[in-house]
């Protein structure tokens, strides 16, 4: 038999297993491990091949860029479980609450901040929801234009820097996270203001649907709301404008920054007298089981790769996709769509571990592919799919913190006219490489 007939049998089968509901990482490992005793057996290759296993596993734990993961993550967490994002977005709520539409924009801004420093979805998402939810209902919003801007404003956290999901495409498609980030950082920031956009335009057009707070609940005296702003908004703008503007200008790595950052967050915290045992507890608690997930999912790709290499996997998938027609055309629209559909089923870091390292070497060998603009593009395709219906994970991220009046279906419609900018977004991205690239060279 020939060992490349062996490769698409593999993939076939882990994707089987992650569908049957079994844990991704031992998936991955288990396949790996089954398939290299068939190897052995059908004399495809020596089993001393799979000594290169433990080398590679010290390589990931010696990975100074994935060091950036828990640093991140414990800075967004810190700012989440110390209510100090609840604090903003009640104080972006009195600054825009004049406004028709005010508080919708108010979670975009909050959104991307938060998406800035948790990079997590999840998190973002629920996060929101249960803080401005609801609010925006309480004051009358529709429910459709409520949820569908939490969802949509929760998903910044793929594309705008620090994102952990742009560190981990940067470590997989072997490129500089730094630039990364910038080449993210212009197409996040647009895609934030296109939300904001769309929410002042309907409320505009429709003020019933997006009507500014009542008299009562913004007639807070100038002072107090300068002040407010003072204390609440700037600090964590300011944190991370200077985490990002280290990275940028070369004064720090990503490891370095993300440290810094997690510091000035118990700062913030503590400054608000906010830091206690409990909020340390749970922020040490969320951080260790998303980066214990990572790890285990990264041996686990790698034992996967290894074996899957051997049969000649990265052979298969290089032909498939150089054979398409429309050659980078053709390839980009099934790299895309693959991502998108996977994307409805399995979480970012299974498909940055298993499908990125696959397609990357591809694009970038074979068609010339930048590799900041891949990593950004498959960003954007994740954000757009982790956002659609029937099975976009926001989707019930949201739903499991909405008040019983809100429906799926509210959701569902609510979040339309958000794909549909996240669509033409990433068409741009495509179209026009630029758009991601003016930053970085």
């Amino acid at each position: 038999m020939d060992p490349q007939v062996m490769a698409p049998i593999m993939f076939g089968m882990v994707l089987c297993f992650i569908f049957c509901g079994y844990p991704v990482a031992f998936s991955l490992g288990g396949t790996s491990i089954i398939f290299a005793a068939i190897g052995v057996g059908m004399g495809f290759f020596d089993f001393h091949f799979l000594n290169s296993m433990p080398n590679r596993i010290f390589g990931i734990m010696d990975n100074g860029v994935l060091l950036a993961i828990p640093y991140f993550i414990f800075m967004g967490t810190t700012l989440e479980k110390s209510k100090l994002a609840e604090d903003l977005l009640q104080t972006i709520g009195q600054l825009f609450g004049p406004v028709r539409g005010g508080l919708a924009m108010a979670v975009v801004f909050v959104g991307a901040l938060l998406a800035a420093a948790t990079g997590v979805v999840g998190a973002s998402v629920v996060a929101m929801g249960m803080i401005s939810l609801p609010v925006m209902l309480r004051y009358g919003y529709q429910k459709e234009l409520a949820t569908g801007v939490i969802a949509a404003s929760g998903t910044l956290g793929q594309i705008i820097p620090p994102s952990i999901v742009l560190i981990v495409l940067a470590d997989q498609l072997g490129t500089s996270v730094t630039d990364l980030f910038r080449g993210a950082l212009v197409p996040g920031v647009i895609l934030a203001c296109c939300f904001a956009l769309y929410v002042g335009v309907i409320a505009a057009l429709k003020p019933e649907l997006a009507p500014a707070l009542p008299l009562e609940e913004r007639d807070m005296p100038k002072k107090v709301l300068a002040r407010r702003v003072l204390l609440v908004l700037m600090p964590p703008l300011v944190l991370i404008l200077l985490v990002l503007g280290s990275i940028f200008a070369g004064f720090a790595t990503p490891t370095d920054a993300g440290a810094f950052g997690a510091i000035g967050a118990i700062g913030l915290a503590a400054t608000n007298k906010r830091l206690n045992w409990g909020t340390l507890k749970e922020t040490t608690e969320a951080t260790s089981r998303l980066t214990c997930m990572v790890i285990f999912l990264l041996i686990g790709s790698t034992a996967f790769a290894l074996v899957f290499r051997k049969f000649g996997g990265d052979l298969w998938i290089e032909g498939i996709l150089t054979n398409l027609p429309g050659g980078l055309i053709g390839a980009l629209v099934v790299a895309n769509l693959t991502i998108f559909i996977l994307g409805f089923f399995i979480d970012f870091f299974e498909i940055a571990f298993i499908v990125v390292p696959l397609l990357g070497p591809v694009f970038k060998d074979q068609f010339g592919v930048d590799p900041v603009w891949f990593g950004v593009m498959v960003a954007m395709n994740l954000q757009t799919s982790f956002l659609t219906p029937p099975f976009g994970f926001s989707l019930f991220y949201l739903k499991g913190v909405c008040p019983p009046g809100v429906k799926t279906t509210h959701i569902y419609r609510g979040v339309l006219p958000f794909i549909v900018i996240q669509l033409i977004g990433l068409l741009v991205v495509i179209a026009f490489p630029e758009t991601v690239l003016w930053l970085v060279h």
